[in-house]
């Protein structure tokens, strides 16, 4: 009996890059197949071009041993493939059946929109599958966690069985994550078969049967989790040891360089984000903010780095009263931003990397001469910092957005780790990275450190939060519930005060 799914010897090349190199994977029935492999190693490529979003150069197409044509995703979907995408495409003001409809569009009385048809159909499925989605929902008022069951809602109305999801974890808490391998788990248990590309070996571990393993757009090897470790798969992904711990040596406190003082801020809904938080900062210290997503981590962030108007409180940093600065001013006073949303905060993605790599000091010597930009300075400075940062790109001249996810974080790294600080604050630095990636900026984060940077570094990943950290700051519903250092910080106890539960914890 032939594979479900076949693809033999695809290859793919975009100028300056060859994206897949022969690449030959199978899928059986029921089975989850993990596709591991750094940023840019070409797993998305693969699979985009498995959904029609890509025509390959070589190489052909087999399902249930038949060769089929996939000239777009509408073809991928009448085969019975379907795909969740690493950024959901998702209407923000439309409901939850607007959504799952779009594009396959029911109608009745030849006339008007069958959403209660629709609607009736994703109650079923999300029955069925263990979804708990509401079909009336806008989805703007829904978390990222149910915007991505609904991502799998669509997908499943259109009847796929060959279900592809691509980095389904890096915008979900681990909450959430344990909720996804639920769902996945019960969609192969009904007959469903799975792809899940990611980077992150814990998960493969737990939730693959098989692991195919890219690298540098060629496939280096298949394996099992019985057969393979942590350590071992990040040897065959980044083709060398990785170093999966951090190393650090004690602190060596200095002065204060963050003073915050009684911080209050609203949300986007005017409803209260931040709650009188007060904590300070020293040089040489990384300050850790554990928190489940959404309980005001993000409003202290932008309010810090003056993408939020402050309703209460002060900052200062180094002495400095900043509550009420720009952007720019928070910059030029020493302070480096890695911000949540690369895509919104921390990129414009039309531009060149070379660009972006200058943002916040294009207009400064020597990138900037009068009224005319330097090129040459600019485009030094790009090539210096692509070749230390290890940012992927055919060149420095390409739009960031052809970058993946992961090497557009990089560039973002890259930026506000090259000039001299005084305060860094990364608030999810290492979203959507690789083993290798993330051995190197933690090393970075840990080297500013030593160097008597002060750090915050605000995560929702705790183990990240836990390794890199001398103190953590637990913040729940707008508060900083507690404070913990040196014995105290352990998994067990981090993890009840980020649910909130303050009364059983104890030493």
């Amino acid at each position: 009996m032939p594979p479900l799914l076949e693809l033999r010897g695809i290859t793919k090349r975009f100028p300056g890059v060859l994206a897949n190199d022969s690449i030959d994977l199978t899928l059986n029935e029921g089975e989850i197949l993990a596709l591991l492999g750094e940023n840019g190693a070409g797993k998305t490529t693969l699979m985009n071009v498995l959904y029609g979003l890509y025509h390959p150069d070589e190489g052909e197409i087999l399902v249930r041993g038949e060769k089929v044509a996939i000239h777009g995703p509408n073809d991928a979907i009448a085969k019975g493939i379907g795909m969740v995408h690493q950024h959901f495409m998702l209407v923000p003001v439309f409901t939850v059946t607007e959504n799952v409809m779009l594009g396959v569009e029911s109608i009745k009385n030849g006339v008007f929109l069958d959403r209660k048809n629709a609607a009736d159909r994703i109650k079923e499925i999300s029955s069925q599958f263990g979804l708990n989605v509401d079909p009336d929902a806008l989805v703007e008022d829904i978390s990222v966690g149910v915007q991505q069951r609904v991502e799998i809602i669509k997908v499943l109305y259109r009847e796929a069985d060959i279900l592809i999801f691509d980095e389904p974890t890096a915008v979900l808490t681990p909450q959430e994550v344990e909720e996804l391998f639920t769902v996945i788990r019960s969609l192969v248990d009904q007959g469903k078969s799975l792809i899940f590309i990611t980077h992150k070996l814990n998960e493969v571990m737990e939730i693959a049967d098989r692991i195919m393993v890219l690298r540098h757009g060629a496939m280096v090897g298949t394996t099992t989790p019985g057969e393979a470790s942590t350590a071992s798969l990040a040897n065959m992904m980044v083709g060398r040891e990785v170093l999966l711990e951090v190393e650090k040596s004690p602190p060596k406190y200095g002065d204060v360089v963050l003073d915050v003082k009684n911080l209050t801020v609203y949300d986007d809904r005017h409803l209260l984000a931040v709650d009188d938080v007060s904590f300070e900062v020293r040089e040489g210290e990384i300050l850790g903010v554990a928190g489940v997503q959404g309980n005001g981590q993000t409003e202290l962030v932008e309010a810090l780095t003056g993408l939020r108007e402050v309703e209460n409180g002060e900052i200062m940093v180094d002495g400095q009263d900043s509550t009420h600065f720009s952007p720019r001013q928070i910059t030029e006073i020493g302070t480096a931003h890695v911000p949540e949303d690369r895509q919104k905060d921390g990129l414009i993605l039309s531009f060149p990397v070379a660009d972006n790599l200058v943002l916040n000091t294009y207009y400064q010597t020597p990138y900037s001469k009068g009224m005319n930009l330097q090129q040459d300075q600019i485009e030094k400075a790009a090539t210096e910092r692509v070749q230390a940062f290890d940012v992927r790109t055919p060149s420095i001249f390409v739009p960031v957005s052809n970058l993946s996810g992961g090497n557009q974080q990089k560039v973002i790294v890259a930026r506000e780790f090259s000039r001299p600080i005084k305060l860094l604050i990364a608030s999810q630095p290492t979203r959507g990275l690789d083993v290798g990636s993330i051995e190197y900026i933690h090393a970075q984060i840990v080297n500013k450190r030593n160097n008597g940077c002060a750090v915050l570094l605000v995560s929702p990943e705790l183990d990240e939060v836990l390794s890199l950290s001398d103190r953590v700051a637990i913040m729940f519903e707008g508060k900083f519930i507690d404070m913990l250092e040196g014995d105290e910080l352990t998994r067990e106890k981090c993890g009840l005060l980020m649910a909130g539960i303050t009364e059983t914890v104890s030493d």
